[in-house]
């Protein structure tokens, strides 16, 4: 099923700024909802009424928008990833394809919708994720700025190739590397691993670090996301036991991530679940918990397959929830462990 909730699939842009920005780089906008759309209650100012807000856009970019959705970031399904991944790459294809493309989207799981766009919507082209922490009718709301400065990362020539990226508090982090660390504060969104990848000065975008030798493409099909596998996330913890494990195998997963204590260790009983689903051909990967940090192959060898059938894959510095996306895509793709364990080691 392929998903609009607010748009069709032919759907018309519309011109979110005067002709003052004809000679600017077009930034197209995909307005999907979240904090800095919230006005409270039920209430949510649309994407075009989030940039008519914004003085001075003209001098920046060109900027078209569409409703996408307008719901809480808690809501989104696989079918809006399917369904954004595809409209994205139809806007790309357009023979006046802008220069770059802003999602506005809730920051609770923005880091997720961001690597799974990195790995099947990006180009060469950007594609910059933003939101709010505060919501649009709040004291001090970041939503205007954070966008503003999206829409300047988008049109930013040094951008290209840079993978989907993630704008907030006026520091850029590509999709892979970010995680929302804090529940409320205007820094929330922290790259603990490497640090943010540029910063949106008031004069100009800085990018820390070079581009990174990316194909122009996705890196997974798109026909892979007709059939997405079920992957679940456990927690390890003091006291785990079989039952999470035991109950997803059940439910049919054939992916499971291991959110691990340290570098990816777990209880026995734990552990032991694990191999019975090893056994059954789940594939398991093994992250952390702590929140960075990089799993490597730092558990048993013997333990990696059995019966040459499942297997488990450090996870590197991926954290649980992004594990679980690249784990699914590959499973979809119908990768074997060796092809996986590679995935994880390179996207």
């Amino acid at each position: 099923m392929r998903l609009y909730l607010l748009i069709t699939a032919a759907c018309l842009t519309v011109p979110a700024v005067a002709s003052a920005a004809q000679d600017k780089p077009r930034v197209h906008i995909i307005a999907t909802g979240g904090t800095i759309s919230n006005l409270g209650g039920n209430a949510r100012r649309t994407g075009s009424e989030l940039v008519a807000a914004i003085p001075g856009l003209a001098n920046v970019a060109q900027v078209t928008v569409e409703q996408f959705s307008n719901i809480a970031s808690g809501a989104i399904t696989h079918d809006h990833w399917r369904s954004l991944a595809e409209r994205i790459a139809t806007i790309f294809r357009e023979p006046n394809a802008p220069a770059g493309i802003v999602i506005t989207h809730g920051t609770d799981t923005m880091e997720e919708t961001a690597y799974f766009l990195d790995l099947t919507a990006s180009t060469c082209s950007p594609i910059v994720l933003t939101g709010a922490m505060r919501q649009a009718d709040a004291v001090g709301a970041d939503g205007p700025a954070n966008l503003l400065n999206a829409v300047r990362v988008a049109a930013a020539p040094q951008a290209r190739n840079q993978g989907a990226l993630i704008l907030m508090n006026d520091e850029v982090f590509r999709a892979r590397d970010v995680t929302k660390s804090n529940a409320s504060r205007m820094d929330a969104f922290t790259a603990p691993n490497v640090g943010p990848v540029g910063v949106a000065d008031p004069d100009s975008i800085v990018f820390l670090r070079p581009a990174g030798a990316r194909a122009c493409k996705p890196v997974f099909d798109a026909a892979v996301l007709n059939d997405l596998p079920r992957v679940d996330v456990v927690y390890a913890h003091i006291g785990s036991d079989s039952v999470m494990v035991d109950a997803a195998v059940a439910a049919g997963a054939r992916g499971i991530v291991i959110a691990g204590v340290g570098r990816g260790g777990m209880p026995p009983a734990l552990g032991r679940a694990v191999q019975r689903a090893l056994e059954r051909g789940v594939m398991v990967a093994i992250s952390s918990r702590t929140g960075s940090g990089r799993v490597g192959q730092t558990f048993n060898a013997d333990t990696q397959k059995v019966a040459g059938r499942g297997a488990m894959i450090p996870a590197q510095e991926l954290n649980p929830q992004k594990a679980r996306i690249l784990l699914m895509l590959s499973l979809a793709a119908k990768y074997d462990s060796r092809r996986i364990a590679e995935m994880f080691r390179s996207m």
